[in-house]
């Protein structure tokens, strides 16, 4: 990441949000105001963990995706599918059909992410025993978890794992492999298949490193319809006898609520969903949380099965995922000559850059100024306007909380005035007459709404 750019694939459609503040009263970094009748987002903030997106009644917020057209940029087309991919389908359908019908779609090679775990599980032993690290270890796989982290949690980032996730791990193999047969690092194309919008902020702009091995990004549930499609009107599929599609079944069942954490030695807990995290982690940060050597965390409910571009119920994903690795039969898991080499071969060199390079920089949604004596100053005034607010949490004012709307000020991001509490009380003392009031309402919640709400009073008085 260069330049304290932030890449988001959150965007909102200013012409489908009706200003209902939803989003804003579910995003864990209270990232989003409400201006003009609007939804608008703090860049700075926002973690890209999809929450706003979940709870969007009108689906005015939509998470970007690569042109599937680019895929052809490259002679060498590399898919890397999570596990949960496979989870959605019924159980009749193999990661063989799913492989096939990807092929079909123009890519050379369909790899499983979860095959770079293989590699993770003595990396991350090895970090636990060689590394003074603070405890727990907080797993970097969420790439949400790493933002609110720097965002809100600024004081734990010590406490992160320096090992990059799966995925970084699956692209640096496939890429390695195709360079051995002759292919130039040009011509090789790596689009991984996200189950949410954290991801593909985490391919655009990584954390602890300057680029990713990714070349793009496509959609889950983009994918999942083509898949399901194709199935739904296939005749034959080519399938390519050379591919062995298990995975172990450890690592098969990583990205889910405990599939990390139990290949972990050590004393390990696993939490998953964004308000089960930030409880547990303001508990980590006031040292009320001992004796944890290592925490799997995950912004989603079943983990990466709850991700928000998924189509099917989370725990259906989870159960058949779970199922499909009590299935495995020992020697099933062994990979075959053909389409895909044993990712261990490369441990080697995997091992060697199984680590993020830099360090991970805080993002702190409190940090008020670069300046120290500035922020200082806005600080103390942002208690002192503390003490003018009602402290109730209305969210009236556009923003989440009075806290945020005290830092919006001192920001100059807000006035004093957008406090409905403030507004009703300088009415009362004449120093501030109801069509102002009613104006700043407008500014904040837009003209239509007002619009809306004196014709259907209108409408009402009529049938009466």
């Amino acid at each position: 990441m260069k330049n304290g750019f932030f890449h988001h694939a959150l965007t909102i459609r200013e012409d489908l949000c009706t200003g209902c503040s939803l989003c804003m009263r579910v995003c864990p970094t209270e990232a989003i105001r409400i201006r003009n009748g609007k939804a608008c987002l703090i860049e700075d903030r926002c973690i890209d963990c999809g929450e706003c997106f979940r709870k969007c009644p009108v689906h005015a917020i939509i998470i970007e995706q690569d042109d599937f057209s680019r895929v052809f940029d490259y002679s060498h087309r590399v898919a890397l599918v999570p596990s949960v991919l496979h989870g959605q389908f019924r159980h009749e359908v193999s990661m063989a059909d799913i492989s096939a019908v990807l092929k079909s779609m123009g890519f050379t090679w369909v790899y499983e992410v979860e095959h770079g775990a293989e590699i993770l599980k003595p990396a991350i032993d090895q970090m636990m025993n060689a590394r003074n690290l603070p405890r727990p270890v907080i797993s970097s796989y969420c790439p949400a978890i790493v933002r609110l982290i720097q965002v809100r949690f600024p004081a734990l980032i010590k406490n992160l794992s320096t090992v990059k996730a799966p995925l970084d791990m699956a692209a640096f193999y496939c890429r390695k492999v195709l360079r051995d047969r002759g292919a130039h690092n040009a011509e090789i194309g790596v689009f991984y298949v996200t189950p949410c919008a954290a991801k593909i902020a985490a391919v655009k702009s990584p954390v602890g490193d300057e680029s990713s091995p990714i070349s793009g990004v496509i959609n889950m549930d983009f994918i999942f319809n083509m898949i399901n499609r194709t199935l739904r009107n296939k005749g034959e599929l080519s399938h390519d006898d050379g591919h062995a599609y298990s995975v172990d079944p450890d690592t098969l069942l990583w990205s889910l609520t405990d599939g990390e954490a139990s290949c972990i030695n050590g004393s390990t807990l696993a939490i998953d969903g964004m308000n089960n995290v930030t409880e547990f982690l303001e508990k980590l940060e006031n040292d009320e949380i001992t004796g944890v050597d290592y925490l799997e965390l995950r912004a989603c409910d079943e983990g990466c099965a709850g991700g928000v571009l998924l189509s099917s119920n989370r725990f259906l994903v989870a159960e058949r995922l779970r199922r499909k690795a009590r299935n495995v039969k020992p020697g099933e898991t062994t990979r075959k000559n053909g389409d895909m080499s044993d990712i261990e071969a490369y441990s080697d060199y995997l091992m060697r850059k199984v680590n993020i390079t830099t360090d991970i920089k805080p993002r702190s949604m409190y940090r008020l100024s670069g300046d120290r004596d500035e922020a200082m100053r806005m600080m103390k005034r942002s208690r002192r306007l503390m003490c003018w607010l009602p402290g109730i949490d209305c969210g009236l004012c556009g923003a989440p909380s009075c806290q945020a709307l005290a830092e919006d000020i001192v920001r100059h991001r807000g006035d004093i005035s957008q406090c409905v509490f403030i507004r009703e009380s300088n009415m009362e003392k004449e120093l501030m007459d109801r069509e102002r009031s009613a104006s700043i309402m407008k500014q904040i919640w837009g003209e239509n709404n007002f619009i809306k709400n004196c014709n259907k009073k209108g409408a009402e008085n009529e049938s009466n």
